[in-house]
């Protein structure tokens, strides 16, 4: 499977932030993400500098669920990482606070009949 095509980001486009999520899988680099973008306002270019293979894959997706543009990779000398890059939205969805991959409960989305007694995580 490939990863989605996406446009470089161009030199013009400072990031307001780099993250650097080296050695981070999946949740750990969503989270570290969520977290340092709270308080950047709507239109801020982040880069994330990564070694998760899985990135190119997750970003993209991530960004479409909380409605963040994902700007693709953006071309970096080192050869240990990669740096992907992303558009902050004015309004995203918030995600679960253990799973960023999911809507949070308040965000709209249908939730469990907690009186069915279901037991376990989703």
């Amino acid at each position: 499977m490939t990863a989605p095509e996406a446009p470089h980001t161009t030199d013009t486009e400072a990031p307001a932030l780099t993250i650097d999520g080296t050695g981070l899988l999946c949740v750990q680099l969503l989270l570290r993400l969520r977290a340092r973008i709270a308080h950047l306002p709507a239109g801020a270019v982040v880069h994330i500098q990564t070694t998760d293979p899985a990135a190119p894959l997750d970003l993209p997706a991530w960004c479409h669920l909380t409605g963040h543009e994902y700007l693709g990779q953006v071309p970096y000398q080192a050869t240990d990482r990669e740096v992907y890059a992303l558009r902050l939205t004015s309004a995203p969805v918030p995600t679960r606070p253990d799973r960023p991959w999911h809507p949070a409960p308040d965000a709209g989305q249908p939730q469990p009949d907690a009186g069915r007694g279901q037991s376990g995580t989703a």
